[in-house]
C-alpha cells in the first residue's frame, strides 16, 4: 500500500500555546489556516485549510482570480509572494477602498 486515506483534510488538529480567537490566520511552517471558533490556550481545536473567507487586505485594488499571499508581518492579504505564504485565490473583486477581500483559501 502506497497511501491510505485518513480524512478529507479540510481542517487539521491545532493546539495553540495562547488563546486564539475565531477568525485568526495561523501559520505553521508553510501551512496557512484559519480558526472558525475560539480556541483556548493548550486546548485541541481545528485549523481550517480550505473555505471562503473575508480577510483584511493590504492597500490597493485586487481583481477576482488573483493569487494572493499572507503577509505575517503586516497581518494581511497581499499580492506580493516574496517572503509571504500562499493563501489562496480572490473570488470577488476588491476596490482599493475595501478593507477586506474575499479569498478561497487552500
Amino acid at each position: 500500500m502506497k497511501a491510505r486515506f485518513v480524512y478529507d483534510g479540510k481542517a487539521i488538529d491545532y493546539t495553540p500555546t495562547e488563546d486564539t480567537p475565531a477568525g485568526s490566520v495561523v501559520m505553521i511552517g508553510d501551512i496557512v489556516g484559519i480558526t472558525k471558533l475560539d480556541i483556548a490556550a493548550n486546548t485541541l481545536g481545528a485549523l481550517h485549510l480550505v473555505g471562503v473567507y473575508d480577510i483584511e487586505k493590504a492597500s490597493g485594488a485586487i481583481d477576482m482570480g488573483t493569487i494572493v499571499y499572507w503577509d505575517s508581518t503586516a497581518q494581511n492579504v497581499t499580492t506580493t509572494n516574496t517572503n509571504n505564504s500562499f493563501l489562496g485565490v480572490v473570488i470577488k473583486d476588491a476596490a482599493a477602498s475595501d478593507s477586506t477581500i474575499r479569498v478561497r483559501i487552500g
